[in-house]
């Protein structure tokens, strides 16, 4: 069973966690292994043991995906549209056009291996060791993430004095970015095979600890984008992927054995929806002045005491 008040706090680490590059799912797991007792009875159903809990979790990402398609409906009315009119006229040419291709193409590593291997790696590295030590290597993948970006700063620099900084910010769907494709690659500037890269950086996620968000965002890095653009099209990509995922197995939450505690799911879904706006709003403005060491500081940190607390 699970209390309206366990439902609550799930909730909101499930909806801040899935956007900071911090593991949702391995937050779910570590803190209530930390605090134990009935909060780590609630989570026995996390590698499939127990179908409760994963229908509560499905709730957590259904809510966590429209909160996502609430605050960048615009841009996905711009995609869907663009999406449309390339199968429509066999053209792709403008960033709504292929920021939609990107995302399909990118897409589709996790929706190949989540199948696949979802509950199996969850089955094979369930313990909080293990999550542990997944967290701790998620921060050293961002740290990893941020030289990649520095790389890129010296000619950004330049870039930045040349053509001024409003340019170098600007939104790709504000308008066609004019930077160079070797300095701060804007999203419509990525490729196929950059796509497919940071689709596969993503599916990393399949492993408890290392986080969605921040696998995409270093994918992201690796490609060329700056933390701005990266963390956009993590967000972007995270939607159609958790979305997914949620509505597969949403006829869960229609089970007889879920009538008991769809209370405290409704709860935990609205917590998680609403952590997860406001998560993405911090995010969007933080990650345009700032970069991903805080975050791997965090997960590292996080990770040895956990490893500390759980060997």
């Amino acid at each position: 069973m699970i209390t309206y008040l366990q439902a609550a706090v799930i909730g909101a680490v499930q909806g801040v966690t899935e956007l900071f590059p911090i593991s949702s799912l391995g937050h779910s797991v570590l803190v209530a292994d930390w605090v134990g007792g009935s909060w780590k009875q609630v989570t026995l159903g996390r590698s499939g043991r127990g179908a409760t809990y994963l229908a509560f979790v499905v709730a957590l990402h259904v809510a966590t995906a429209v909160a996502l398609l609430g605050y960048y409906w615009r841009d996905w009315l711009a995609i869907v549209g663009g999406f449309v009119s390339t199968l429509r006229t066999g053209r792709v040419v403008t960033v709504p056009q292929r920021l939609a291709w990107l995302i399909v193409l990118a897409t589709l590593p996790v929706a190949i291996l989540g199948p696949l291997l979802d509950r199996t790696l969850h089955a094979l590295f369930d313990t909080p060791i293990d999550t542990s030590l997944f967290l701790t290597l998620n921060g050293v993948v961002l740290v990893v993430g941020e030289g990649l970006r520095r790389r890129n700063e010296p000619t950004l620099a330049e870039y930045g004095r040349r053509f001024g900084r409003r340019e170098v910010h600007r939104s790709v769907l504000d308008g066609e970015p004019r930077l160079p494709r070797q300095v701060d690659r804007p999203l419509a500037a990525l490729g196929a095979l950059d796509a497919i890269g940071i689709g596969l950086a993503q599916a990393g996620a399949l492993l408890t600890g290392f986080s969605r968000a921040g696998l995409t965002m270093v994918g992201g890095l690796w490609r060329g984008l700056e933390n701005e653009h990266a963390a956009k099209f993590a967000f972007l990509l995270a939607t159609p992927t958790i979305l997914g995922a949620g509505l597969v197995e949403l006829p869960e939450l229609a089970e007889p054995r879920i009538a008991a505690i769809r209370g405290p799911v409704l709860l935990g879904a609205v917590v998680s929806g609403t952590c997860s706006w406001l998560a993405v709003r911090y995010l969007e403005r933080y990650f345009r002045t700032r970069t991903l060491l805080p975050f791997a500081a965090y997960c590292i940190i996080a990770g040895i005491l956990s490893v500390i607390r759980f060997l």
